[in-house]
């Protein structure tokens, strides 16, 4: 059996490392290109080749122009850029949102800054698979509708949401949709114009990018306003001087990416494989999300009558997953995603979600796998004996 590092890391969703090709393409902006891209000397515009780079590579995966990309510092800064930037363009008569009932936090918290500002947030519900209802969704637009956000691709259970379906409602009634691509741009083909999108996220570190980095997709004529202000960097949406090694790092990964979507996805094998080996050793153990319509890497299950705590404190030397988003703060409350989508109470104290990356190897499912399920019989025995 090969070695292998442990804890076995099960947490891509969370984070991935920087990919050896994304290193290499960062370093020399920190020692020989430190140029700033806004100078007009040599090593400016080394700087600026450097940029216009990564914002081609970017685009070529995501199927943009270069011009329709604006780079930031997260998806969360992303996000908050296309939906103040939405609201601050409204037309005054024009105070209704619609997001999804299971948003990550830096599009849910947001809203609902709107909301106290006066907006009127319809949340769009989701049926036990996290799929929107569309002819529910279709039902909750509106003439005074502004815009609409909805995920791509959850990160708790990594459903994908029809955007494509979405979008043609949405385009219908001449309303902008903005789409959190934070955890679908790299794992998933991503093609903004295929999707009828207006904005679209984008996370650097959760496809082998560092973190400190992202982008927002703004179409051709959508109209967003800055929310900070200074000089000319970025079209005027994103005032500051770029950081350029970070930036050629986003551009590397997205290069890398598309090369990996062409082939054959064998991170959902493994994935299919780690299901079925704890499937069979835990009898009930239930899946969370969609069974097909789902990220290729992500597995939300629940343990029957576990408390994934718990669990995840008894294999935390043999497994490092988690309970749902790493983004969310602390503490044992129920699971926004879970409750939206009516799991069970078992269901939402047992769920533990894993996500697969690229390094992941067999063997490692194996062994995690192993270590889960020795875990879980403890577990069971001890509150038998109790």
């Amino acid at each position: 059996m090969n070695e292998i590092r442990l804890p076995v890391y099960l947490d891509y969703n969370a984070t991935t490392p920087v990919a050896t090709e994304v290193l290499d393409a960062i370093i020399p902006y920190f020692r020989e290109q430190y140029g700033n891209p806004s100078s007009s000397h040599s090593y400016g515009k080394a700087a600026k080749q450097g940029l216009d780079q990564a914002r081609e590579q970017l685009a070529d995966l995501l199927g943009a122009e270069p011009t329709e990309l604006i780079f930031t510092g997260c998806a969360t800064e992303s996000n908050n850029l296309a939906l103040f930037g939405m609201a601050g363009t409204a037309p005054v008569q024009k105070r209704h949102l619609i997001i999804s009932a299971i948003e990550h936090p830096s599009v849910m918290q947001p809203v609902l800054q709107l909301q106290r500002e006066g907006w009127e947030v319809t949340f769009a519900e989701v049926d036990q698979q996290g799929r929107i209802d569309l002819e529910l969704f279709r039902q909750s637009l509106r003439p005074d509708t502004a815009f609409v956000s909805i995920m791509h691709a959850n990160n708790e259970i990594g459903t994908i949401q029809p955007i494509h379906e979405i979008s043609k409602l949405t385009r219908d009634m001449d309303i902008p949709l903005h789409v959190d691509g934070a955890q679908s741009v790299g794992k998933i083909s991503v093609n903004v114009m295929d999707l009828g999108v207006d904005l679209l996220s984008i996370a650097g570190h959760k496809f082998y990018a560092p973190k400190g980095v992202g982008a927002l997709y703004i179409r051709k004529g959508a109209r967003v306003c800055p929310l900070t202000f200074g000089a000319s960097h970025e079209r005027g949406m994103r005032p500051g001087t770029e950081n350029m090694a970070l930036i050629a790092g986003l551009g590397a990964a997205a290069y890398l990416a598309k090369q990996r979507l062409k082939s054959d996805n064998l991170i959902m094998k493994l994935r299919d494989r780690f299901h079925s080996l704890l499937s069979s050793s835990i009898p009930g153990l239930t899946l969370n999300g969609h069974p097909s319509e789902r990220l290729p890497n992500t597995l939300n299950v629940s343990f029957p009558e576990t408390d994934a705590n718990q669990l995840l404190r008894v294999i935390e030397g043999d497994v490092a997953a988690s309970l749902g988003a790493a983004c969310h703060s602390g503490g044992h409350t129920a699971s926004d995603v879970l409750v939206a989508i009516k799991a069970t109470q078992d269901q939402m104290a047992g769920a533990v979600r894993f996500s697969l990356g690229e390094p992941t190897t067999e063997t490692e499912i194996l062994h995690a796998a192993q270590a889960i399920i020795a875990g879980w019989q403890m577990l069971r025995r001890c509150s038998s004996s109790a």
